[in-house]
């Protein structure tokens, strides 16, 4: 099989560097790189993209040898059917790896055409070490390695106000454009780099905090073979990742203008705020996740797809999305939420993805409080009764965390405190020490474990004692249809 490279394919590098990015993982390749490559085909846009190794081990070999070529597979349900895509991807032009080659990281900063500035460095890439000296080349962290590339471009240009760049952070942490600013000056002012540095920084640079949301499973082992013979190439950095992508970005509308996402069908939104698309995205496709997990498990599967695939605990999960999370989302249209809705059940349904349950489920007690708590609540305080498919998503949780059902082992995991709660709190039950409902007022009473006092939710106990016991005595199918949608 013929390896991939720019030769071998007939692809040399057509585009200026435009873009830098820290990190050339899975993600970002399957995220950001396809993104840049569909604006490359698609648009007016003409930029490649120079991938930087944010960290010391490695210099992304495959990368380079495959002069920055590779092909992503998506696969997924989109509207209600199967699509699957093999992609040659082409917008990596080059590799930089600043350890070994420093001064060639700091001479892309003289590119006069470099405007994006793209990272993905994990959630504790983005902060801030007195042990990063000015003279390092290079220092430790990220932020610290961008501050002096930032810093040369400032002084090869003169503080040109057009040679700021736009900042496109993927970390997953809440705010990151605002974070990846903060902790910037915070080193511009520990090097005493100049006032007029910091003031360059803060009106010519935009920092566009962002959320992402693709999965990518990575390199598709099982299926290596089919797509090698369909691609025609012997590709090491073929990835994987699912149709569905999301990338919202909170910036000025200049930022729009340079990113012509708008003339693609990419699914890329400009805000002006992150606040409201997080807690959808939370409440909807993270709460849809914790809300399936312990039922669809108690039920005797094993994967998303299979809960898909049972129609008593799909409908389950539609109905907590569609009569109990989407009254509590007051700041989106209808269609807006109800289009959301479809592309969750969707990804879930995808068959190329396995995300098993088990997985999913860890620290579920926290999960549960940070993703269907302030639905229940806000549900409550809107019908004046609790949420009763949600209610049931936690009957099934207190029953998964007595760490067996049917005979069968569940290998829990949560916080040391939450385990060492169920397991006395079920050696009680099970001993005749005390009775299911006093455990379940426990556990509804513990604000460790719910994030409130649930047991004061008039009738809440009684319904999740009654839903464990039918779930004991018929299982879980049998509880569900007993609910009234």
């Amino acid at each position: 099989m013929t390896k991939l490279n720019r030769t071998t394919a007939n692809k040399p590098v057509q585009h200026p560097v435009r873009i830098m990015q820290f990190g050339g993982g899975n993600f970002l390749r399957a995220f950001c790189d396809w993104m840049f490559d569909v604006l490359n085909k698609t648009t007016d846009f003409n930029g490649s993209v120079v991938v930087v190794k944010p960290t010391k081990r490695g210099d992304y070999t495959e990368l380079r040898t495959q002069d920055g070529l590779f092909h992503v597979a998506l696969d997924g349900v989109r509207n209600g059917n199967l699509v699957s895509e093999v992609t040659l991807v082409e917008s990596v032009s080059s590799v930089i790896q600043p350890y070994t080659q420093w001064d060639e990281y700091l001479s892309l900063a003289e590119q006069p055409q470099l405007r994006f500035v793209v990272s993905n460095t994990t959630e504790a890439g983005i902060k801030f070490s007195e042990t990063d000296k000015l003279t390092d080349c290079p220092p430790h962290e990220f932020p610290a390695k961008l501050t002096l590339w930032l810093h040369h471009r400032f002084n090869h240009f003169n503080g040109a106000a057009d040679k700021g760049c736009i900042l496109l952070p993927c970390e997953l942490i809440e705010n990151n454009g605002d974070a990846l600013l903060k902790t910037i000056l915070q080193y511009a002012e520990f090097w005493n780099l100049s006032e007029a540095f910091q003031i360059w920084i803060l009106h010519h640079n935009h920092f566009c905090s962002t959320l992402v949301d693709r999965i990518v499973s990575g390199f598709p082992e099982g299926r290596k073979t089919e797509i090698s013979q369909q691609i025609g190439f012997d590709d090491d950095l073929l990835v994987a990742g699912e149709d569905y992508h999301s990338w919202v970005i909170k910036g000025p509308e200049l930022v729009q203008d340079e990113l012509p996402f708008s003339k693609t069908d990419l699914n890329v939104q400009f805000v002006n705020d992150l606040s409201d698309y997080r807690e959808m995205k939370v409440r909807i496709l993270n709460g849809a996740h914790t809300s399936l997990v312990p039922v669809g498990y108690l039920a005797g599967l094993r994967t998303v797809k299979e809960s898909m695939d049972d129609e008593v605990v799909k409908n389950h999960v539609l109905q907590v999305l569609s009569t109990e999370i989407k009254p509590t989302l007051t700041n989106f249209s209808e269609s807006e939420i109800d289009a959301f809705i479809a592309s969750v059940i969707d990804r879930f349904k995808n068959p190329t993805l396995k995300h098993y349950l088990l997985a999913i489920s860890l620290n579920s007690t926290s999960k549960f409080q940070a993703r269907l708590l302030p639905a229940f609540r806000e549900y409550t305080a809107l019908n004046e009764t609790f949420p009763k498919r949600i209610a049931f998503s936690l009957a099934c949780m207190i029953r998964f965390y007595k760490g067996e059902f049917n005979n069968e082992t569940i290998d829990v995991n949560d916080d040391a405190k939450a385990l060492k709660f169920f397991q006395k709190e079920w050696e009680k039950v099970d001993s005749g020490e005390k009775t299911l409902a006093e455990l379940v007022k426990n556990t509804l009473a513990n604000k460790t474990i719910v994030g409130d006092n649930l047991s004061e939710y008039n009738g809440l106990t009684t319904f999740i004692t009654e839903k464990i016991k039918a779930i004991e005595t018929h299982g879980v199918s049998f509880a569900l249809n007993t609910l009234i949608d």
